[in-house]
């Protein structure tokens, strides 16, 4: 049932800490040339809220910390804090590459799985689908982390490039309520730092290469999702 990793597109993601003076130079730069997102709203963002599944052994999270080459992270994601589009998602590291896999799901069939119930799962021959169900049956993957952030991406088709700025990451400890629009979230990122993502398939275009070199940033292994767990004390396996 689950999807082999030779068989799903590979891409390459690259992540930095920018600062927000930095951040501002760069949008300079970018503007003239690359398209905005077909998302965003008239100031050029969307909202993103993913809820992220983990098992009883917190295997993402400890995969993640540990730098293990191949892992999994599951999530559900929407947009603008709506639920009329709705993305089941299954992002793989394999090795220094990234595999997406993503299925649209019903209102009803997320609420199954946040209700940890993943038998609707089997109405469907769908393979992404079918997997989550044998994660949540085997593993007890279950949702474990809510994490919100306002995007702001740049496009380009050569090598199906973006360059977004991720803003304002921000959790509501304790909660898994993904369609509460009232939820009180805190952030974790304490200082005045943003996320710059640079995703691209086989090779950076030069020209946008050029655009972004010389920008202040600290390239790193950054994870949104093991930090918007650090409320939570995991402790060791």
């Amino acid at each position: 049932m689950e999807q082999k990793r030779e068989s799903l597109p590979e891409r390459h993601e690259k992540k930095y800490w920018i600062n927000r003076g930095d951040l501002l130079t760069l949008r300079q730069k970018l503007d003239p040339v690359l398209k905005h997102d077909s998302h965003a709203n008239e100031d050029g963002n969307y909202h993103i809220r993913s809820l992220y599944f983990d098992d009883i052994y917190n295997s993402a999270y400890y995969d993640k910390v540990e730098g293990n080459a191949d892992r999994d992270k599951y999530r559900i994601r929407i947009y603008n804090l709506s639920d009329e589009v709705i993305f089941l998602e299954r992002k793989r590291k394999a090795g220094s590459l990234i595999q997406k896999s993503a299925c649209r799901i019903t209102r009803e069939l997320a609420q199954a799985l946040i209700d940890r119930n993943p038998t609707p799962l089997l109405k469907t021959d769908n393979a992404l689908l079918l997997d989550m169900y044998v994660q949540m049956r085997t593993k007890l993957l279950h949702p474990v982390v809510l994490v919100d952030y306002v995007r702001e991406a740049y496009i380009h088709p050569i090598e199906n490039t973006r360059i977004t700025f991720d803003k304002q990451l921000a959790t509501c400890p304790g909660s898994t309520d993904l369609f509460n629009k009232r939820l009180l979230t805190l952030s974790p990122v304490k200082d005045e730092r943003e996320i710059l993502e640079i995703k691209y398939d086989r090779h950076l275009p030069d020209f946008i290469a050029k655009l972004i070199g010389g920008t202040p940033a600290e390239y790193t292994a950054i994870s949104k999702y093991v930090l918007c767990r650090s409320f939570e004390p995991l402790g060791g396996q």
